[in-house]
């Protein structure tokens, strides 16, 4: 009889050989069409398709892995991974693509050095990986009946490659994801198993929380949608109606599997960023009322997103803002998704094991802001884990170090994702402005400002909060970026300061305000 520590070590092998055998019948598959009766073209160019908005497309794992704590353990996770955007995701950016990234062959100039992607195994950095198509994605020779060696990319995978780069390869969040109103979500996961609880068999879904989904079929919710079981894909379709800030979890089990560490974030941009610099914010949102899929009748929807303030202030478009404001009141510079989560570290041990733990026992000890503890969240680039495999994983890729150009604005998408706990932020130093909660402006029916001004605010699990730091007063004139301000951002509960028995870390990342922040990177300039 073999040991189980036989059978773990076998087990990615006998789990190739079955995808192999089962290759031909393509249990995976990817879907991202180039049109749809929404999207005739996908044009390299937004503004030229007159319905705005484009086709998205992204895939995940859904699997196992590690992630690395703020006092070094080693933290066994259930989890998704990235299995397409990758070069975008090390760099701390949202891994969705549009189609014409998305869809490419996989089986060319393949690195396999990223292999546990997107780490570089020779170096330990993912600076020289570009690659951020779907991964698997190969012609499908079978459409010509086998008669040569080219073939359509029409969603035809190679098995192997996914299972080489999904299998344990879980983030802590989950890949992040990034849309714009009106453009259309393409999402695959496919399930790669668990190969630390091969005698689980866990489903898995996605579930987007407090989106408005149009379809019980999408939403995740395995009593009323599609759970996906070991060796499957499945591909989720939304169509992204409303601006603002949300997340997405597993919905099989959710108690155990969001504290085991299996949410992620996502936000969906407004329409207003695509308003052109000689318009006025309030005549483009008025021009949207035109159209059937974006008109809100505010006087009758008490669900409406995004009312028109009182007047028009002649506010010019071409920014970025996190609302359909109409008078630029959601402007910002800068923007930070930050995930507010927190471990049990003995739920995931035992979570590890064959000796289940009662979810009325479960106490958060490692407190994360996107899946990393001070000093932790400060540390630029990807944090990387050791898993079983003997390769190195792209554990945590997101820092939350916040940088902001004297003058501006930095945006901060606060998801709340704990099962135990409470939650508050505080600001010293830079005033913080509300602007956005549960993924709706802080309007009132008629227009009203109901943004606030505070130094702290708190979130239980399942919210979501859109709040402004605003570097703009006299105090900041003199931030540079070779003499930068520095504040904090962290919580008062003290007992949430600290790394488990580790009294230091937990709920704290810095803030500098320095000259010039560049976009694409986050850094000062």
């Amino acid at each position: 009889m073999l040991s189980l520590s036989h059978t773990l070590r076998l087990l990615p092998a006998l789990l190739l050989g079955l995808f192999a055998l089962s290759a031909n019948a393509q249990s995976f598959r990817v879907q991202c069409p180039t049109s749809t009766t929404l999207h005739l073209s996908d044009p390299a160019d937004p503004a030229a398709n007159p319905i705005g908005g484009r086709i998205k497309c992204q895939q995940l794992s859904g699997g196992d892995g590690f992630a690395t704590m703020g006092d070094g353990t080693q933290t066994y996770l259930f989890g998704f991974g990235p299995l397409s955007g990758l070069a975008d995701l090390a760099k701390g950016l949202p891994g969705t693509q549009s189609a014409s990234v998305f869809i490419n062959d996989n089986s060319l100039n393949l690195d396999s050095i990223f292999i546990g992607a997107p780490v570089d195994q020779t170096s330990g950095s993912p600076s020289g990986y570009s690659f951020n198509g779907a991964i698997g994605m190969v012609p499908n020779v079978e459409a010509n009946n086998g008669a040569g060696p080219t073939g359509p990319l029409d969603g035809h995978v190679d098995p192997r490659m996914i299972m080489d780069v999904g299998v344990m390869n879980a983030n802590q969040p989950a890949p992040m994801i990034a849309i714009d109103e009106d453009d259309e979500l393409f999402l695959t996961l496919t399930n790669v198993g668990q190969v630390m609880r091969p005698d689980l068999f866990e489903q898995h879904t996605v579930h987007f929380h407090g989106y408005p989904n149009a379809s019980a079929f999408y939403d995740g919710v395995p009593d009323a949608s599609v759970a996906i079981s070991i060796g499957a894909s499945f591909t989720y379709y939304y169509l992204a109606p409303d601006a603002g800030t949300y997340f997405w979890h597993c919905h099989i089990s959710p108690p155990e599997h969001l504290q085991m560490g299996m949410v992620g974030q996502l936000y969906v941009r407004p329409r207003q960023n695509r308003a052109l610099p000689s318009q006025t914010l309030y005549s483009f949102q008025q021009d949207q009322q035109v159209d059937k899929r974006t008109r809100s009748d505010c006087n009758a929807d008490i669900l409406c997103s995004s009312p028109l303030p009182p007047a028009d202030n002649g506010v010019k478009g071409g920014g970025m803002y996190a609302y359909n404001d109409g008078d630029g009141s959601t402007r910002y510079d800068v923007e930070y998704p930050i995930q507010i989560h927190g471990f049990d570290p003995n739920f995931h041990f035992v979570g590890m094991t064959f000796n289940p733990e009662s979810f009325t026992d479960m106490k958060d000890k490692h407190f994360l802001l996107n899946g990393r503890s001070y000093p932790d969240t400060v540390q630029p680039g990807p944090m990387t884990t050791q898993s079983t495999d003997g390769t190195m994983h792209a554990s945590q890729p997101l820092p939350t170090i916040i940088n902001i150009p004297a003058g501006g604005k930095a945006l901060l998408r606060l998801s709340g994702l704990s099962v135990t706990e409470y939650h508050t932020l505080a600001s010293l130093g830079v005033p913080m402005r509300v602007i956005g909660w549960n993924a709706r402006l802080l309007r009132d029916l008629a227009g009203g400002d109901m943004t606030y001004q505070t130094n702290s605010i708190s979130l239980a699990g399942g919210e979501s909060a859109d709040v402004l730091l605003e570097a703009t007063g006299p105090d900041f004139a003199s931030c540079t970026t070779q003499a930068p301000c520095k504040y904090y951002l962290y919580t008062p509960n003290l007992d949430h300061l600290s790394n488990d028995a580790e009294n230091f870390g937990g709920l704290m990342t810095e803030v500098n305000v320095c000259t010039a922040v560049d976009q694409k990177t986050k850094a000062c300039i």
